[in-house]
């Protein structure tokens, strides 16, 4: 017989709380995701929900002087890379190893299009690559892709187009229950010209805008790991009693 254990409400709010503080989440990609301001402002919207103790983990600290001391800094984010050669050099394995993840956000392909004008093919090849490593640290990682925003200098957002309009019929390839992928736009209502600083990285108006398609994203993708671990967490108890 399996006997189950009645929680007061502070208990349950309690172990809630406990629960979230385990999730993991890792922001993860080019410069668009290091030396910028939309984690801190992502940070500070989730701060009075429930996501609030959720800890962000990666590598790296760096970020564009947001004048906000308190916001878990840690990301994945690597100012020059490519989505291939990340891919290629098993980057990421080495990343995951260091800094397992529940939840993964990835602005990925600007340098690949900018620095070597990679093919599409090539790039979605390489976020294929970059999947299968995210789900064999974590089976049941939950992956936010994003439709990356427009570039400000030269003539790249034919190729940025090309890319952002192969990433839906990708992603709905390698969806899986288990590790879910969403798809967030952050081309769409964002200008390369006016919402970012230098042609390439956000400003503050665009820090905003990309927080903004963020949010709604990862509290589904922190909502899922979360239940995730509560189902593990029941299945221990019953055994347990």
């Amino acid at each position: 017989m399996v006997s189950f254990k009645l929680l007061s409400f502070s208990g349950l709010v309690a172990a809630a709380a406990a629960q979230n503080a385990t999730l993991r989440y890792m922001p993860f990609g080019d410069s668009i995701t290091e030396i910028v301001c939309w984690r801190a402002k992502l940070w500070e919207k989730l701060q009075g929900t429930e996501w609030a103790t959720v800890n962000w983990v990666g590598s790296g600290k760096t970020e564009n002087n947001c004048g906000d001391t308190k916001y878990d800094r840690d990301n994945e984010g690597h100012s020059g890379f490519l989505a291939i050669n990340i891919a290629n050099n098993k980057q990421l394995d080495g990343w995951l190893d260091k800094n397992p993840a529940d939840v993964i956000t990835m602005h990925l392909g600007t340098n690949d299009i900018a620095q070597q004008s990679k093919p599409t093919a090539d790039i979605i090849k390489a976020f294929t690559t970059l999947v299968n490593t995210m789900r064999t640290k974590n089976p049941k990682m939950k992956i936010v892709v994003a439709q990356i925003i427009p570039l400000g200098i030269g003539s790249f957002n034919t190729a940025v187009q090309a890319l952002n309009a192969a990433i839906p019929a990708w992603a709905k390839g390698l969806n899986s229950t288990a590790s879910p992928i969403w798809v967030v736009d952050q081309y769409t209502g964002y200008s390369g010209s006016t919402d970012n600083r230098d042609g390439i990285h956000p400003n503050a108006g665009g820090d905003t805008k990309m927080m903004n398609v963020w949010y709604p994203a990862l509290v589904q993708a922190l909502a899922a790991a979360k239940a995730d671990k509560a189902a593990v967490a029941m299945r221990e108890e019953a055994f347990v009693a």
